[in-house]
């Protein structure tokens, strides 16, 4: 069955980096567009990063861009969020999420269109 499994969560100071990975199984990887969305206590899921199926394609949210670099691995089943100069308002849990969209650009922002979401992984950044 589908699975998405987040890792590489934790404490982080303010300025620092952090990755987080998402491996999956049991769908064609290469198929999907693969989103990080996030939520922070009391508030709503927001999307932050995603890449398309053939890595040509990524899009972010404006309060990550410069800052975090979505990327895949296909041979791996594995998608990558590079987070650089962190800030307190980053932190969150981080879900990866996956849309299937074959030979597809464009990259969809809407949570509601991602049918499968990991359990997520957390981020705490420290001021």
């Amino acid at each position: 069955q589908v699975q998405l499994v987040e890792s590489g969560g934790g404490l982080v100071q303010a300025g620092g980096s952090l990755r987080v990975s998402c491996a999956a199984s049991g769908f064609t990887f290469s198929m999907y567009t693969m989103a990080w969305f996030r939520q922070a206590p009391e508030k709503e899921r927001e999307f932050v990063a995603a890449i398309n199926g053939n890595g040509r394609s990524t899009d972010y949210a404006d309060s990550v861009k410069d800052r975090f670099t979505v990327s895949r691995d296909n041979a791996k089943n594995t998608v990558y969020l590079q987070m650089n100069s962190l800030t307190p308002e980053d932190t969150a849990d981080y879900y990866c999420a996956s849309k299937y969209a074959p030979y597809i650009n464009t990259i969809d922002k809407n949570p509601l269109q991602y049918a499968a979401w990991g359990q997520g992984t957390q981020v705490t950044v420290s001021s």
